[in-house]
């Protein structure tokens, strides 16, 4: 394709930059999770309901600003995380991302690809820990 993907990313992102999927914040969530990515600046806040009985995600919603990369991972992950087990999205990492952007990366674009499942993990650990069930 002779792309430059340093400065292009593939379409999958791009929509998910442009027409992100779930954006916007959820009335009184059962959890919510933000942080920043202090090297860029990138900023991404979930907002979940959970499914108590199955410990099942039922709602995920996010909201933040910066680059592409970082809010359509965040965007794909509101998709892609709904109807998981909690415990579950706990042991996504970075092969996942990947897989789930279809691109490789260099380490400072892992860096905002990461952010989302970290802030999203955050917020699952301290609703797993807060309810008593880990």
């Amino acid at each position: 394709m002779g792309m430059d993907t340093t400065n292009m990313f593939n379409e999958l992102v791009m929509d998910h930059f442009r027409h992100p999927r779930n954006r916007g914040r959820l009335q009184s969530p059962d959890f919510s999770s933000d942080d920043t990515n202090p090297s860029c600046g990138d900023n991404v806040v979930f907002d979940a309901r959970v499914d108590a009985a199955n410990g099942v995600l039922t709602e995920l919603f996010f909201e933040g600003k910066g680059c592409a990369l970082s809010l359509a991972t965040a965007s794909l992950l509101t998709q892609a995380c709904q109807g998981k087990q909690l415990c579950d999205i706990l042991t996504l990492d970075k092969k996942y991302i990947i897989s789930l952007l279809g691109l490789e990366l260099g380490p400072n674009r892992l860096k905002c690809a990461l952010l989302p499942l970290k802030v999203l993990q955050q917020g699952v650990a301290r609703y797993l820990q807060s309810t008593g069930v880990v």
